[in-house]
């Protein structure tokens, strides 16, 4: 029985499990006689440590079988052998991977039209390497604890090119809030939203993934801040992580708020709702304000995947303050991600950025 350990000039080398070969065999440039075998395994171990991590021969992972709004439609559960990394690669184990609207979208086709199924689901995960190439252990080794924003997440087990991880000081779940969340908050808002103290900044959605950063980095940079969220559960645990003004759009008139408490406008919008809740938030901006488009959630399951706005008069209600809608895109800002991610991390390391995460407990379905 061979097993392959490593790939190494395009060619697999591969360690004798079987004590009892019947035959001659070359491996690794070392002759293996009948019932005799390899004694020095140090080079093979370091690079996929079977006994620390007991590497099975297969996994389950998540593949998109058909473009479709209705993700659970869109993919399915497949069982298939654990890969192996290449020359620059880690294999990881996953201990936790993010869900977010961007795998709805990228499922329907919407990211990237020229991407056909089948292919592997998720984009974001935290875990263990347990293998690596022989270049990627210049800089990482078995054991090493990595998070990773990269295809593929929705496995047990991934590849992933060592130049896209970054390491962790441990496999919480935290860490993998910031990846893509926590990422998107802090370099939009640097990047695009020129926030100034003092500025009133306006989160919608403001409880979820990507809102609870944004509310705290703007209450960082000295602004009041207003949040949109479903419940007084979430109004109160925006009120804990600095949000001066939680307004539960159930219970109350979102418009008739803003203009009675804000007369004056709002500086910035934190937008990724979509729909009604954008054209509220270009009528409720400032002279000079700008809204920032993150996302629009509330079309992402329709077969569009968008809602329509009331967008004929934007031109005029733009020109008429002085104001910008800015679109952002996380793939188009890579060059800050590395810098965001160790600011966040330093910031959660003091204990000044909460990381609030969601296993799914109070689904029905979650676990």
């Amino acid at each position: 029985m061979y097993l392959p350990v490593l790939q190494r000039n395009g060619r697999s080398a591969f360690l004798v499990l079987n004590d009892y070969c019947r035959r001659t065999n070359t491996v690794l440039g070392v002759n293996v006689l009948s019932r005799r075998n390899i004694i020095d395994l140090s080079y093979s171990t370091h690079f996929m440590d079977f006994k620390g991590s007991s590497i099975p021969s297969s996994m389950k992972k998540l593949v998109v079988t058909k473009l479709s709004q209705n993700f659970r439609s869109a993919v399915s559960l497949q069982t298939v052998p654990v890969p192996t990394p290449g020359d620059g690669d880690l294999l990881v184990r996953n201990r936790f991977v993010g869900i977010n609207a961007s795998d709805i979208n990228y499922s329907a086709g919407r990211y990237d039209p020229s991407v056909k199924p089948p292919f592997d689901a998720g984009f974001e995960g935290i875990g263990e390497v347990v293998g690596l190439g022989l270049s990627a252990s210049a800089r990482y080794t078995v054991g090493d604890n990595v998070a990773y924003f990269s295809e593929g997440a929705f496995a047990d087990y991934t590849v992933i090119p060592a130049k896209k991880v970054v390491p962790v000081p441990s496999t919480k779940p935290e860490y993998l809030t910031m990846l893509l969340s926590g990422a998107t908050a802090h370099i939009a808002l640097r990047r695009l939203g020129d926030l100034t103290e003092g500025e009133t900044v306006l989160v919608t959605a403001a409880a979820g993934g990507t809102g609870q950063f944004a509310v705290q980095f703007a209450k960082k940079a000295g602004c009041h801040v207003v949040g949109t969220c479903s419940s007084d559960e979430k109004a109160g645990f925006l009120k804990t992580i600095g949000c001066d003004r939680p307004i539960n759009y159930k219970s109350e008139d979102l418009a008739a708020t803003l203009r009675k408490e804000y007369p004056q406008g709002i500086d910035v919008v934190y937008e990724s709702v979509g729909g009604g809740v954008f054209d509220l938030s270009v009528n409720s901006l400032a002279n000079k304000g700008r809204l920032i488009v993150i996302g629009f959630i509330s079309g992402y399951q329709s077969a569009s995947g968008l809602q329509q706005i009331s967008g004929g008069m934007l031109p005029a209600k733009l020109l008429k303050k002085s104001a910008s809608v800015r679109g952002f895109f996380l793939p188009h800002f890579l060059s800050d991600y590395r810098e965001s991610l160790t600011d966040m991390m330093k910031l959660f390391a003091k204990g000044q950025l909460v990381c609030e995460v969601d296993r799914g407990d109070l689904d029905p379905e979650g676990s």
